[in-house]
């Protein structure tokens, strides 16, 4: 079974919780879904600080699930463990890197999954899946016992079937949240004019027809650059994370993250430095225009779930490394496109902003259904 790497027999009725095999659970190794880390990995001795909820709230964990290697990747193939077969469409990628836990609540075989997001991992394949998935604020979720990726960038969520789900998976991970009292009907949206396959486009217009916002069209200058620039700035940390392995055990990752990685190595200390001084004035662009409206829209992807073969067209086809750039939440969900896939829909908000998102995100469910 791809969808896991480590599956377990439970009872009871506690929430069915998948978690993804970069998060430390006691007794058992982390891989990163990554031979040459499995090689190495002997049993946590201790739970990850974001499992502590979960615990404690009796969540019946059913198994570790597979990722894109070292999460560096969004496809979801994987090729050391298989890959997670897509239940929309076998024939196309689940996305990546969560695509274990994407596939686990998409098959109705978890209630909620945990993943990592550090340029998408969250997003892109909740909505290659069809499914919701939650990006959190940097720092908002303790990364103590979480498989480090870009540490500047690295969040965990919660990915489910629908929003209610993702309100359960916050409340295991940040016991006390909640979406009560938050009035999301007359929210001011701002819609990006990202360049998309006219079908989710249309897919779009008709779920912001549906669900009545006061909605209008704005302008984003630097969001082009800010996808570059986090793209540059994770695999520099990346590298930083990983880079022993490709010295000491280069055949046990696959070429395309190997790949990566050591593209992550060959930026100039000036390259760098001008990328950290964008995610500066990056982060001031944003707060002025959250003063204006209180949550962005954009596809999640500009593209359907690619084929197999295709995958990598996921790259440049995300909309979701501006957001990991400026450190603020991200909410995706599907959005009925008249045809067989569904479209994904992005509410971007401010930082801390996780339970507007997603009383937003029940209205906009609920509109569309």
């Amino acid at each position: 079974m791809t969808t896991f790497i480590t599956r377990y027999e439970t009872s009871g009725s506690g929430v069915r919780l998948a978690v993804k095999d970069l998060i430390d659970m006691v007794g058992e190794p982390t891989t990163a879904g990554c031979r040459a880390v499995a090689d190495r990995a002997i049993p946590a001795d201790r739970d990850a600080a974001c499992l502590a909820g979960a615990r404690d709230a009796g969540a019946r964990i059913v198994g570790r699930t597979n990722l894109h290697e070292l999460a560096l990747g969004v496809t979801g193939v994987n090729e050391w463990y298989g890959t997670p077969v897509n239940p929309l469409d076998p024939r196309r990628v689940p996305g990546g890197s969560s695509s274990g836990s994407a596939v686990a609540v998409a098959t109705d075989e978890a209630d909620v999954a945990y993943g990592s997001d550090t340029g998408g991992s969250i997003r892109i394949p909740a909505a290659c899946c069809g499914i919701a998935g939650l990006k959190t604020t940097w720092g908002r979720i303790p990364l103590e016992g979480v498989w480090p990726l870009a540490p500047s960038f690295d969040t965990v969520g919660p990915m489910a079937r629908t929003i209610e789900g993702l309100v359960t998976g916050m409340q295991l991970l940040e016991p006390g949240f909640s979406v009560a009292g938050v009035d999301a009907a007359g929210l001011r949206v701002g819609r990006l004019p990202i360049d998309a396959d006219p079908a989710i486009t249309a897919a779009l217009d008709r779920a912001l027809d549906d669900v009545g916002w006061d909605c209008r069209d704005l302008a984003l200058p630097g969001w082009d650059d800010a996808t570059l620039q986090a793209g540059l700035l994770l695999v520099v940390e990346a590298w930083q994370s990983d880079s022993v392995f490709v010295a000491e055990d280069p055949d046990g990752i696959s070429d395309d993250v190997r790949g990566r990685l050591e593209l992550g190595g060959s930026f100039d200390e000036d390259t760098v430095e001008a990328a950290w001084r964008v995610q500066g004035a990056w982060k001031e662009t944003l707060e002025r225009v959250f003063a204006d409206v209180d949550l962005l829209v954009t596809p999640t992807l500009s593209i359907f779930p690619p084929h197999l073969d295709d995958g990598d067209d996921l790259l440049v086809s995300r909309c979701t490394l501006p957001v990991n750039l400026a450190g603020v939440p991200a909410l995706s969900l599907p959005v009925p496109s008249g045809g067989p896939l569904p479209a994904s829909m992005q509410l971007i908000g401010p930082a801390h902003s996780e339970a507007r998102l997603l009383a937003a995100g029940a209205l906009l469910e609920a509109a569309v259904a």
